[in-house]
């Protein structure tokens, strides 16, 4: 999915007592733990934060999110990453986001997606892109509402788009 230009960006405040924060050494094992917790779709394992990050701090400390129950404990993430070649050009990346289940559905995903888009217009990125599976409809309602639109390349991909539009819409009703 793709977001044409990072102007007019949602915003969202964190409810009361939850709070938002930039990666710290040691969050790796953070988010380790969300992930296995949240996401169905992906093999994770501990070897996958350093393939897909790799070990700049400072970049992680500028581009990786961490979101904190009232309690302290770590319960969602989620990266402002970037691509230098995507369709052939600089982009920046939605990457990784997640909650654990038991904070799903609490509009925390809102102020998390807000949080990682701004940072991205921040560190200069004028767009962005996301990559996610069609099986995740409420993740996909929400990058919507943040004005993404679905790459659609072929037919195949129309047809699957219209139906995680149909699902969608079975959800608000």
């Amino acid at each position: 999915m793709t977001r044409a230009n990072l102007d007019n960006l949602p915003e969202f405040a964190l409810p009361s007592g939850f709070v938002l924060r930039w990666y710290r050494p040691g969050d790796e094992a953070h988010w380790l733990r969300i992930h296995l917790f949240a996401d169905h779709f992906n093999t994770i394992t501990p070897e996958l934060f350093q393939k897909l990050f790799g070990s700049d701090e400072q970049n992680l400390r500028d581009r990786q999110c961490y979101l904190l129950a009232p309690t302290g404990q770590v319960i969602g993430t989620g990266t402002a990453w970037f691509n230098d070649n995507f369709e052939g050009a600089r982009w920046g990346r939605v990457h990784w986001v997640a909650i654990v289940p038991e904070f799903q559905g609490q509009g925390l995903g809102k102020c998390l997606l807000s949080a990682v888009c701004r940072q991205l217009r921040e560190l200069g990125h004028e767009r962005a892109y996301l990559s996610t599976s069609t099986a995740r409809v409420p993740a996909i309602r929400l990058y919507w509402k943040f004005g993404f639109e679905p790459m659609i390349r072929n037919a195949e991909e129309e047809a699957l788009w219209r139906e995680v539009a149909r699902l969608a819409k079975m959800l608000v009703e």
